[in-house]
Parts: structure tokens; sequence; C-alpha cells
């Protein structure tokens, strides 16, 4: 773990690439992985309800699983995931692009997921993002997302398998209270793994939370 030295340095460029560059090795480690977390949200939804997953990565297995029931529409930032995801997931829809730079219609979906994910957008944009997400969100839509435990400024890891990548993150403490001020109502808080089939993996634990959307936002 390295803190950022560079102020100039591009984050979403070296997410971008990074992620292109170990698109096969993240995916092999992905593909096998069931995904338990989805239990949360589930039953919480009719079949055919539009669901966007943010930082789809390879498809596997959450907008796989996602598929099976509902309309699946992925977005990464790395083409080459988005390529993976396109073959690994043929119902869904995959648009590569950065989340922030994109917009769509007021209630345009039941649910959004995220996993893995906020953590490499730098964080001074995760409080916009949450604003997003819940206008995205149809009145009482569901957000379910692995956050951070701690404050993290931006720092780097040399061997995510085998490039260099970026996070950042706050506490879950100050995730909790972001999403209460953009107008969600906190449902459960659960924690998860690293989400990936790696036995010589570095344990990890990630707070996942499960929101709704609130019809009127509270100040």
């Amino acid at each position: 773990m390295k803190p950022i030295a560079d102020p100039k340095l591009d984050h979403k460029a070296l997410v971008r690439e990074s992620y292109d560059r170990c698109a096969a090795a993240y995916e092999r480690a992905r593909r096998q992985e069931t995904a338990p977390a989805l239990s949360l949200l589930m039953p919480r939804l009719p079949d055919g309800a539009r669901i966007l997953d943010v930082g789809c990565g390879a498809g596997v297995p959450v907008a796989r699983e996602l598929a099976r029931r509902h309309h699946v529409t992925g977005v990464d930032l790395s083409g080459e995931m988005v390529s993976r995801a396109r073959s690994n997931v043929p119902a869904g829809t995959f648009i590569h692009a950065d989340i922030m730079a994109l917009d769509f219609p007021p209630a345009s979906f039941d649910a959004v997921v995220s996993f893995y994910t906020i953590f490499h957008i730098p964080r001074e944009e995760h409080i916009e993002l949450f604003r997003r997400i819940h206008r995205w969100l149809k009145p009482g839509g569901y957000l379910l997302a692995t956050l951070s435990d701690h404050d993290e400024p931006a720092y780097t890891e040399d061997d995510f398998f085998g490039v260099t990548m970026v996070w950042s993150g706050y506490s879950l403490q100050t995730y909790q209270e972001m999403l209460v001020q953009t107008g969600f109502a906190l449902l459960d808080t659960t924690d998860l793994g690293h989400g990936y089939a790696d036995a010589g993996a570095a344990e990890e634990h990630h707070p996942l939370i499960l929101a709704q959307k609130q019809k009127e936002v509270t100040r």
C-alpha cells in the first residue's frame, strides 16, 4: 500500500488501463464464484426488474446471476471487461464508460448494484454518485453496494492481479451518513469477502450496504 505521491496521477486512467491488462486473470478468479450477497436483494424484486450494475467487470458472477430473472445494464470503465461481459452475459446490455460521465432518465431502474467498484472511483466523487443513483432509481428502489470500512485517501498497490491499482474511500459511518443525506433509508449492513477465488489472497472484508430510495429526500 503506497500513498499517492503524484497529485497529477490520473486515477481513472490507471484503473481503466490496469483492468484492461488484468481482465483475463480477474475474470478467471471471479468466474467460479457465486453471488451470495445478492440474496439480500433478489427476494425484494419482481421478475423482469431493471437493474444497473456499476462496475460490472466481465459480468461474472453478478450480472450473469441477475440476468436469469431481470433486465441488466452494466457499466464499466474497462473496454476489455465490457467485451468479456457481452460474451458472458448475452442477455445483458453493457456500456463502456465512466459512470460519472453517464446519465440515465430519472426512475430508470428498480435497483442498482455495485460490487468492488466504488473505491476505485476518486472518493471526492462518491456523494455525487449516490445522488445520481438516487435520481436513477424508481421510488422505493434499492442500492446494494460494497463500500469501505476506513477513511483511506488514495493509495496504490503494485500487485493486483499483476498490475498497479488505485483505491480511495471513506469510513463506513461517513458512507452511511452520505446515503441518508442523499435520500436513502439504510436497510441492512453486512460483511463481504474479497470476491475472488484465490487461496493465496490475503483475507479481506468489505462492508455491504442495502439501502432503499425514499420518496422524499430528507435534509
